[in-house]
């Protein structure tokens, strides 16, 4: 019914900068919020930034003054400007969504497939 497309994943050197970008498409009513999780080998998922219909950002400690969350609601798309990069940043990026869907109205959560992010020299 909906579907979270994420693209902008790869390899980078410590340091440097990637965008991720996240496409909600499918019956959505209105979005209440979008997320960027990270899970790195072994270790659980993690929140790194939110941001919701009214504006509000969080962001994860471990990210803040490095990563810009920012969200086109004309295109239904989160982006995750990644800059400053560390080899502690690897992990697989997923975009989550809290979505009013249609027919019938009601609230859903879902989750992308994930884009590997690989910091590395």
């Amino acid at each position: 019914q909906v579907q979270l497309v994420e693209s902008g994943g790869g390899l980078v050197q410590p340091g440097g900068s990637l965008r991720l970008s996240c496409t909600a498409s499918g019956s959505i009513f209105s979005i209440n919020a979008m997320s960027w999780y990270r899970q790195a080998p072994g270790k659980q998922r993690d929140m790194v930034a939110t941001i919701i219909s009214g504006g509000r950002i969080t962001y994860a400690d471990s990210v803040k003054s490095r990563f810009t969350i920012s969200r086109d609601n004309a295109k239904n798309t989160v982006y995750l400007q990644m800059n400053s990069l560390k080899p502690e940043d690897t992990a697989v990026y997923y975009c989550n969504a809290d979505i009013i869907v249609t027919t019938p109205l009601r609230n859903m959560n879902y989750w992308g497939q994930g884009t590997q992010v690989t910091v590395s020299s």
